[in-house]
Parts: structure tokens; sequence; C-alpha cells
């Protein structure tokens, strides 16, 4: 019995420390960003663009 007290309060220090830790996280604006989550399947990856973009016609020019 005095294994399951004990399992009991670490499971409520674990779960003090995880809300202590979110409690920190909103009161230092890491949930404040609203656009950028919805807007950035809209943004085109710079990479594969210009991946696109050349369709292997500069292979060889670097060799």
């Amino acid at each position: 019995m005095s294994a399951v007290i004990v399992l009991i309060l670490a499971s409520l220090v674990v779960a003090t420390g995880f809300l202590l830790a979110f409690l920190w996280a909103v009161k230092n604006g890491q949930f404040e960003d609203k656009v950028t989550p919805s807007m950035r399947m809209l943004w085109d990856d710079k990479k594969n663009k210009n991946d696109e973009n050349n369709n292997g016609t500069n292979q060889g020019v670097n060799e």
C-alpha cells in the first residue's frame, strides 16, 4: 500500500511540474502567434520552388 502512495505523490509532482511549465510558457508568450500556423501551408518552400524551375537544366555546370 505504501508503494501506491509513493506513486501517487510522484505523479502529482510530475503533473504539477507540467502545469507550471505550461503556465510559464503562456506567460512568456509562447502561444501568441495565431497567424503563422494558418498561413504556413500557403507559403511555398523556396528550395522546392527552385528545384521545379531548374528541371535539370543546370546539370554539369558545377562539374
